[in-house]
This record gives C-alpha cells, structure tokens and sequence, in this order.
C-alpha cells in the first residue's frame, strides 16, 4: 500500500469534507484494507454520471488496496429516502427494487473492479429484524435529535407532515455501517446527517466510528439543478456512445471544469494545465472533446469513442457554427416548452409566427438537425443549439 499521507492527498480530490480527517490518516497508518461503504437506493433502473461521483471515489480506494462495498439499499428503498424533500416520498414496491437493483449491480463494473467489489444488500440483516429489534434502533435516537436535520426541522416549522417511518431511514442506514463494520462511509453533501447517524449508531454499538466523506452533488445539464433521471438533465452511464458524446458537449464551457474535477481520472495537475490553456486562448470545445472521449469510453470502449466523436465533428462542421454562441436560459412551466415559443423568447425570431414560418421553410435547426414540426416541444432539463438561417445561434437551455 502506498503510505498513508500519499493515500491522503490523492483521496482528498473532489472531496466536499472530510469527517474526521485525523481519523482518517490513524487508519490508513494503520496499513490494512479498510471497509469502504457507499449505499444506493435502487429508485430507477438506470445510474447516470452523478452517481459515479461517488463511484469513482470507491474506484480509487479499491485501487489503494481497500475493500469497496457497494450497498444496494433494497430495504431503505421501500422506505424512501427524505433527504431533502419537502414531503413525503412515496416508497418503491418490492418488484421496482428489485429490478432497479438487478440494473445497479451490473453497471457498476463498467467503473469498480468485479473481482475486489463486495455487493451487499441491507435486506440481508433488516429483513432478519424482529419488530423489537427494531424499536431497540429506534431507542438509541431521539426525535429531538432527528429535527435537527435540515429537511425535517423546515417541514415542521411550516406544518408539513412527517411520516413516523421516514425517521426509521437514518437510523436503518446508520445500521448498515453497524452491519458491515464500515471503517468510511462515503455519501452525497446530502446525506451527511445519515452518515453522521452511522457513526453515533457504531458508538453505541461499542464499534470505533466510521470515517465519514461527503462528496459534491453533481450539476445536471442545466447547469443549476443536481442531476437527476427525474428532472432529465442527466447523463446515463447507459445512453448510446453518441447521446453521451453530445450531452457532455452540450454542458457550458464554465460547468466543464466541475465535471472534469468530479468525473474525469486525469491528474489534477493535468486538468489545471488545461485550465491554464484555455486562459491563454485555447477552444475550450477541443478541451471538452477530450472530456467526452474520456468519459465515452470508459463506458463504451475507446472505438466506440472515437465513432461518436467523428460523428460530432461532421454535425459540427455541417452546421457551420460560429465559435462563439449565446448562452441563453428559458423557463418552462409544465416541464416542457414548444420549439416556436423558445425561438421568441431567445429573441431568434421576433414572433411564433415568424418562428413558425422560418419552420416551414426549413431554416431552423434543433442541434443540427432540421426542424419539420412546428408542434414539436422540448422536455425541460437540457441545452440544445438552435440555430435560425446562418446568423441567428444561440445555445438554450430550458429549466424545468
């Protein structure tokens, strides 16, 4: 193993804290794999680039020589995770679990190495609970405690309800780490009152307190929400090697740097070389081509990369775009908006009429591709390139 402080400075990167980094650094001294734990709940079938934020991490411990377990929260997902929600999340079904996390344990080794990966399931030792083990849990926590937490203290202020199970979620993923004698527990920004719940629960359970490491929330395609499936400003770890190519070069020239820090296993030395070119005048689109070269083919193969990116150029050169294009943000109401309505509001028409006339004409481009049906809407969460005759361009993205 590489000494302790070495391990250190590269698990640091793209960390948001570290929960108690001194305890981290006694461990790794302690020159033994440590028990590196992530759950996810299996709430869609498909992951996209925001959960491997967390994988990567997990990646990099697994090649310090770490044992990495990925957790499938098959129970905590028929409960449903409150972390910051405004109301009550409705539970999944039994089928939907299991389906989704049939989904999970595959695509994870396109990222985690299949033979030093452990997946466990937390229905193992949950589903094996007797009604009163489950409120000796519950005994080792306290309402007060519970309230203190961001989302259920803003619910109980403004009267919303609380349902009596949603405050079974932490303590039942602050077991977990009771379970697998978690040694670091790595979780989104969001969860750090769960994780934290995990290392009071291992007190009490006379274990030494997990290490917890909380890691940013990855911006969607919108470039303000977290990604997400629900919201569609996501990238699938599954969408076709071209979908993918696009969308990472549909992300704003800012939002690309956040990417390659949370995304990209280039060294950070390398990536502030870059950011250093493009100071100095660099394109940053061939900066971006090289993101979703790298990111494509860690899902899909480097042929399979290099394809998507040849088939870019050739849409980029047919459109003949200028370098520099307006970015330029609408609002959709209803979660999505028609095509004639944001051309007007772009100001790339003075009108729907005109909009819809310039349609007819077929002299408006949806990324590159020719507009047929004036009719045609936009799902909100994604930019497009819109482009009207030669000169009008602007890149949209539309906001749920």
């Amino acid at each position: 193993m590489l000494p302790a402080q070495a391990q250190l400075t590269e698990l640091r990167r793209g960390v948001d804290d570290i929960l108690v980094e001194a305890d981290l650094q006694a461990r790794l001294a302690e020159n033994r794999p440590l028990r590196i734990k992530a759950g996810f709940d299996p709430t869609a079938p498909d992951l996209h680039l925001g959960h491997t934020v967390l994988i990567n991490k997990l990646r990099q411990f697994q090649e310090f020589g770490h044992e990495v377990i990925f957790l499938i929260g098959d129970f905590t997902g028929m409960i449903g995770d409150p972390s910051g929600r405004s109301a009550t999340r409705p539970p999944l079904t039994p089928d939907d679990v299991q389906r989704n996390a049939e989904t999970y344990a595959t695509q994870i080794f396109r990222i985690l190495d299949r033979e030093r990966t452990r997946i466990e399931f937390n229905s193992r030792w949950m589903g094996a609970m007797s009604a009163a083990d489950l409120i000796g849990l519950a005994a080792r926590h306290t309402v007060a405690r519970m309230l203190e937490r961001d989302d259920f203290h803003k619910r109980y202020q403004a009267g919303k309800p609380i349902a009596i199970h949603e405050f079974l979620y932490p303590l039942v993923q602050g077991y977990d780490s009771v379970a697998l004698h978690a040694d670091v527990e790595l979780g989104g920004t969001d969860q750090k009152f769960n994780l934290l719940v995990g290392r009071q629960m291992q007190q009490a359970f006379g274990q030494p307190p997990q290490i917890v490491m909380t890691m940013p929330l990855l911006e969607g395609l919108d470039g303000v929400n977290k990604m997400s499936k629900s919201l569609g400003n996501y990238i699938g770890i599954t969408d076709p090697p071209a979908d993918m190519f696009g969308k990472v070069m549909s992300v704003s020239d800012e939002l690309m740097w956040r990417y390659y820090d949370l995304l990209s296993f280039e060294p950070a030395a390398a990536i502030a070389g870059l950011r250093q070119e493009v100071a100095a005048g660099a394109n940053p689109r061939d900066v971006k081509i090289r993101l979703a070269l790298e990111l494509v083919a860690r899902f899909h193969g480097g042929d399979a990369a290099q394809q998507a990116r040849e088939g870019f150029l050739r849409r980029f050169a047919d459109r003949q775009l200028p370098e520099e294009i307006a970015e330029i943000t609408v609002h959709a109401r209803d979660g999505r908006l028609g095509i004639a309505y944001i051309l007007r509001e772009a100001q790339l028409v003075t009108s729907t009429t005109e909009a819809l006339r310039m349609i007819r004409q077929g002299a408006v481009k949806l990324d590159g591709e020719r507009v047929e049906d004036g009719r045609c809407e936009i799902p909100a969460g994604a930019s497009h390139v819109f482009q009207v005759g030669k000169r009008r361009v602007a890149r949209i993205t539309v906001l749920g």
